[in-house]
């Protein structure tokens, strides 16, 4: 990863814009969506720049940007056009200390712009690292379509009521909670009765989640063959959500990554007598735990054990089955061939597929 994508906190920050032609017209129809104070610097700007210029947060010089008008600036973009005058300007902000992006000059930038799909305050930014802008809009396209046009107004009504959800204590209670007003009760009281309605459904959420206590859970998941794209569904979901991540030491990297960012990862041997009590531990905390192994879950030689152990201590479990460990083919004709593994044990009386699943 070349470029690190951070979110920089506008409010308060000045941004210097040098040109005034498409290129710079484009940075700034983008940068006056935040909360910047924009000085535009162009000896002839055209016709919408000097339109924009009529808003408050932009400020016009019919001239050149010189080497004093970068006092307080933070950010400055090149976007004259012409190769002199940009490298002008560039090198003005370098020697004044100030990130410059150089527009359509990636390898003479120190940042670059990503696409943005904006459901403000949920923003999401998309980078290919300037190899394919192309690839960028088309993702940029498809999100804006799959995410409703309401979804700034559940972030906003959400983030106003951030304090008033502290009364819940942190972790896992915390986080349903907030999955629970975003996908589920938010959105229909939103279509329903509008802002006042998702209001009363934020109040009466609190109140339920104030009564409630965490019940751990266990999912004894199948991470497949080692490819992300071969995940099933179910595993992906139940790594989306875990706390503990209890993993094979055969299991890929890539599939770890899948985890979430704050869910602690351990590392066991297929034959570790500790997994058992490991799990049990956890869940008994009340935490989310999958406990990750190598191919499909129901052919692991351990599975029926394990089940046990959890069964013995009253927890709740599920077994998400995935693809076999087998290594996928790929044909000559692109094509990508699953092989079953036929040497899968039977599964046994009582076992996983005569165990109803445990919430």
């Amino acid at each position: 990863m070349q470029h690190f994508p951070i979110f920089l906190n506008t409010d308060g920050l000045q941004i210097a814009v040098a040109g005034g032609g498409d290129a710079a017209l484009a940075k700034l129809r983008l940068l006056m969506k935040s909360e910047a104070q924009i000085h535009v610097y162009a000896h002839s700007p055209c016709a919408e720049i000097m339109d924009l210029a009529n808003g408050v947060s932009v400020s016009l010089f019919n001239r050149p940007l010189a080497k004093g008008d970068l006092t307080g600036i933070g950010l400055v973009y090149a976007a004259d056009g012409g190769v002199d005058e940009d490298a002008r300007v560039a090198g003005l902000a370098r020697a004044a200390g100030i990130r410059v992006n150089i527009v359509d000059n990636l390898s003479d930038s120190d940042f670059i712009t990503p696409a943005i799909v904006d459901r403000d305050p949920v923003t999401i930014a998309i980078g290919t690292e300037g190899a394919a802008p192309v690839l960028a809009r088309a993702i940029k396209r498809k999100l804006e379509d799959q995410l409703p046009t309401d979804l700034g107004t559940l972030a906003r009504i959400g983030k106003l009521a951030r304090a008033a959800v502290d009364v819940l204590p942190m972790g896992r209670l915390r986080r349903d909670f907030w999955q629970k007003f975003y996908f589920d009760d938010g959105p229909r009281a939103l279509s329903s009765g509008g802002q006042p309605n998702v209001n009363k459904a934020l109040s009466n959420l609190i109140r339920e989640f104030s009564s409630k206590t965490t019940k751990g859970h266990v999912d004894l998941a199948g991470a497949g063959p080692g490819d992300p794209d071969l995940l099933t569904m179910k595993v992906r979901r139940s790594l989306d959500v875990a706390d503990v991540v209890i993993y094979d030491n055969r299991v890929s990297d890539r599939i770890l990554e899948l985890a979430r960012r704050e869910a602690t990862l351990i590392a066991v041997g297929s034959d570790d007598p500790s997994i058992n009590d490991i799990m049990v531990a956890h869940a008994k905390k009340g935490a989310r735990v999958v406990r990750l192994y190598p191919g499909d879950a129901s052919t692991s030689r351990n599975l029926d054990v394990e089940m046990a152990a959890l069964e013995n201590a009253g927890l709740g479990f599920a077994v998400l089955q995935g693809l076999p460990e087998t290594q996928p083919i790929l044909t000559n004709n692109g094509a990508t061939i699953v092989p079953f593994a036929t040497t899968a044990r039977a599964a046994p009386a009582n076992s996983y597929q005569q165990l109803k699943e445990r919430a």
